[in-house]
């Protein structure tokens, strides 16, 4: 989705330079495998990888280091949250019931582990034809935000089911970069302004 990859340099310190496209600096399993290897490990091999991206890559001076998680509560989840300070946890879900089964887990154990859930973002909310503009909720109409009010949490934004976002994705060109003046673009660019706006601002 970065139209990045290769294996990282290495610096002097033996830590590994993430790769950069965007200006965003990325790290990701798939840049130290091979790209058609799947990744087939258990508990203890999650935690050394996680602990792996984290703390040998020179990843510099941050603004927000965001890390990509799989759906549920598994391994992952647990070991991030149990060995670094995590400022907030964002939860993203299509609104059709099996998926928020999942996404409600996610929020109850994230409260759980003390990390603060800043919100719910609703994917694929819609789909708009783009021949008669008509639009479809074929995931459901409002499941995320039913969900949110369930545990008190707001609704960061939605997403739609558009097929600029997918063919923008497959090319490696955001969506907020090759077409910034979409609707798609705005979507994803009020959730992170919502997502800014909720995180505590450090100490000077």
């Amino acid at each position: 989705m970065m139209n990045l990859k290769g294996n990282p340099e290495l610096t002097p310190k033996n830590l590994m330079r993430p790769l950069k496209n965007y200006g965003i600096a990325c790290m990701s399993m798939g840049f130290l495998i091979d790209e058609t290897a799947p990744v087939v490990w258990r508990g203890l091999m999650v935690m050394s990888a996680v602990e792996k991206l984290l703390r040998q890559v020179d990843w510099g001076q941050l603004d927000y280091l965001v890390i990509d998680m799989p759906p549920g509560t598994g391994d992952v989840q647990l070991s991030i949250s149990q060995n670094i300070p995590v400022a907030g946890a964002v939860i993203i879900s299509t609104p059709q019931d099996v998926a928020l089964l999942d996404a409600r887990k996610g929020a109850e154990m994230f409260r759980k582990v003390h990390v603060p859930v800043l919100g719910l973002v609703q994917n694929m909310s819609v789909f708009q034809c783009p021949k008669c503009k008509h639009e479809t909720h074929i995931f459901g109409a409002d499941g995320v935000r039913d969900l949110a009010k369930t545990l008190g949490l707001d609704v960061l934004g939605d997403i739609p089911l558009h097929v600029n976002i997918r063919e923008t994705c497959d090319s490696g060109q955001p969506v907020v970069i090759s077409q910034p003046q979409s609707d798609a673009a705005k979507a994803y660019l009020k959730i992170a302004m919502e997502i800014v706006r909720r995180l505590q601002v450090p100490p000077a």
